[in-house]
């Protein structure tokens, strides 16, 4: 037997002033057929409901239990590119596109779960225009009994120019979504080359001149203010290539192209206790993250830049990284101890770290939360799908 969707009345309003006027009609008709004839008194609301519905700016139908058309007003006509009294006895399935089932009511002409709109009483549908071309609607459905039959009403939409704006929109933001990935990989290549040249060519310079500063020492003989004069170069070139590093490092780590994410991920663990001072705990294994440049470097990035805002604005003293796989899914989860992350934080314009974060996670097709809800502190919980993307 076929299932009936529920007949509960969706939509109110203009739908009520419809039915008001409906039932004017048939009790209309009825006082017409009657010995007395005076129906002028009773017939009033009637002829007010039908003075609203008639210059009503929403399509207002009507039909009965065979979905055929009792009532239709102008502004219904128009959308459909036809006149009422073409519409007012026809089938319903000459301007709304019907369902498979031979014995349809006008409730199953709008889909079970297409809920749609800004409100939860709008159901989408598609119209057929008087030339037969479709275009998206919603509707609103009202049913009533009247003598003894079910008159189902319809506050329709069109809404197909809202939705070609919508799909104009999602075209754009997906063509944004890939413009900042490529301008992502870009700039890491860019990274990768400047980090190279850096440690290669600068790097090997600086050395080379501690080796000549060496050198120099055992030819100048040891005056005092020889040694002290070269001390101080030796110190400086020190500091020098301790800067290089460190700038290289920030550009582009080593260990991620010599060693893998796990241990880029301790060396940047390392430097971060070092430098700031809170405690870091990385809990994750090593054959887990075996990841491909693409993953691995968007996966450094995110932690890295988590840690950048933790050491800015958490004002924390201790943080726990997660990393494991399940089911071919890399789940990260970052926390502090921090004041927590307030919703406002997460909505500011200049919350680039944050844009950036979220833009690596979807571009590997992956999900990010980020919230205070478990007090104290900011939690970030990460999926990404990596069986594509494993070594």
């Amino acid at each position: 037997m076929k299932q009936q969707r529920s007949a509960h009345p969706r939509g109110r309003g203009l739908a009520m002033l419809a039915l008001g006027f409906l039932g004017g009609r048939l009790l209309a008709r009825t006082g017409a057929n009657g010995a007395d004839g005076t129906d002028g008194a009773a017939d009033a609301p009637a002829r007010h409901s039908r003075r609203i519905v008639h210059n009503a700016g929403e399509a207002i139908i009507a039909a009965d239990d065979s979905s055929r058309i009792v009532l239709a007003n102008p502004a219904a006509a128009r959308m459909f590119g036809v006149s009422v009294q073409e519409m007012e006895g026809s089938p319903l399935a000459r301007f709304i596109r019907a369902p498979h089932a031979m014995d349809a009511k006008p409730l199953d002409y709008f889909q079970a779960d297409g809920r749609a709109g800004r409100r939860g009483t709008d159901y989408a549908g598609t119209g057929l225009r008087a030339n037969g071309e479709p275009f998206a609607i919603e509707g609103s459905i009202v049913d009533t009994r009247q003598n003894g039959s079910t008159v189902y009403t319809i506050i329709l939409r069109d809404v197909s120019e809202r939705q070609r704006v919508q799909r104009k929109l999602a075209r754009s933001h997906d063509q944004l979504r890939q413009l900042s990935s490529a301008l992502q990989t870009i700039r890491e290549e860019e990274r990768t080359h400047i980090a190279r040249e850096l440690h290669d060519d600068l790097g090997q310079l600086l050395a080379s001149l501690r080796m000549d500063l060496s050198l120099l020492t055992e030819a100048c003989g040891g005056t005092p203010e020889a040694l002290r004069l070269i001390g101080g170069m030796d110190s400086n070139l020190l500091t020098a290539i301790a800067s290089l590093r460190r700038i290289a490092t920030n550009l582009r780590p080593r260990a991620l192209d010599e060693g893998g994410l796990y241990f880029a991920l301790q060396g940047l663990r390392d430097d971060f206790v070092e430098r700031h001072g809170i405690a870091c705990d990385l809990l994750a294994d090593e054959n887990e993250l075996r990841l491909d440049d693409q993953a691995s470097t968007a996966i450094f990035r995110i932690v890295q830049e988590a840690l950048t805002n933790i050491a800015r604005h958490a004002h924390a003293t201790r943080v726990t990284m997660n990393l494991y796989r399940l089911n071919g899914e890399l789940l990260v989860t970052i926390r502090d101890d921090g004041r927590g992350i307030r919703e406002a934080d997460m909505e500011k314009a200049e919350s680039l770290g944050l844009v950036g974060m979220r833009e690596r996670v979807w571009a590997l097709n992956g999900e990010i939360t980020i919230s205070a809800d478990e007090a104290p502190g900011t939690r970030i919980d990460i999926m990404l799908p990596v069986q594509d993307h494993t070594v």
